[in-house]
């Protein structure tokens, strides 16, 4: 099976997955993996446990369409983090129930939005930059995403949802789903006094990442 191929049924089986589990409700969230020519993406409204991988968005290097259904018109957030990021292989978009409730509450940190409450958040998620709302798919938004994508792997929109990016489709969902389930714990110790990690422990877990990376 050639790259495009194998790109086509991972699309179709992790959105198969998101759509089940409760984390893409409706035809909204978006997926993506880079080609060597390009990039696929999930269609235009189309649920995402509903996706035919011979219907799949493909798009050049500059996010026009080549073949298949026309492209979600959040196409635009996912060409800023392939055309900042060059690590970036993959990218999911999701309207999730707890980040997305997250996003819309007043106050929150724009530098990093969600507190290190677990190591698994600090080594999945890191920093979370909060972008302001702009209407979904429109291009000051794809601007604001632009201006983060080379500092951070992993976004929340404001009133709308968290993008994340990875090295490969695996590592995106992981990323996303781990960044879910802090938004929930965030969401569940509201009015408590939750302990998060402080600094010189999350120090301490990031060196330790980028230590075994190094080894890798």
């Amino acid at each position: 099976m050639n790259q495009e191929s194998l790109a086509r049924e991972q699309i179709v089986a992790v959105g198969e997955s998101l759509y089940n589990r409760g984390l893409s409700p409706g035809s909204s969230g978006n997926i993506s993996i880079r080609l060597s020519d390009g990039w696929l993406m999930t269609p235009t409204n189309t649920a995402l446990g509903q996706l035919d991988s011979a219907g799949l968005s493909r798009l050049d290097s500059e996010g026009r369409l080549v073949d298949g259904d026309p492209p979600t018109k959040e196409a635009l957030l996912h060409l800023m983090f392939y055309r900042h990021r060059r690590q970036a292989q993959a990218i999911v978009h999701l309207h999730a129930t707890h980040a997305a409730a997250v996003s819309c509450l007043a106050g929150l940190d724009v530098e990093d939005c969600l507190p290190p409450l677990t190591a698994y958040h600090v080594l999945k998620v890191g920093r979370l930059p909060l972008i302001p709302y702009h209407p979904p798919g429109d291009e000051s938004l794809a601007a604001a995403i632009g201006a983060h994508a080379e500092t951070a792997h992993a976004l929340l929109l404001a009133n709308h949802g968290p993008l994340v990016c990875g090295p490969s489709l695996d590592a995106a969902v992981a990323t996303i789903e781990e960044l879910e389930e802090t938004a929930k714990l965030y969401l569940l110790l509201r009015g408590s006094s939750p302990s998060p990690l402080s600094p010189p422990e999350v120090d301490r877990l990031l060196g330790s990442s980028r230590e075994r990376k190094s080894v890798v």
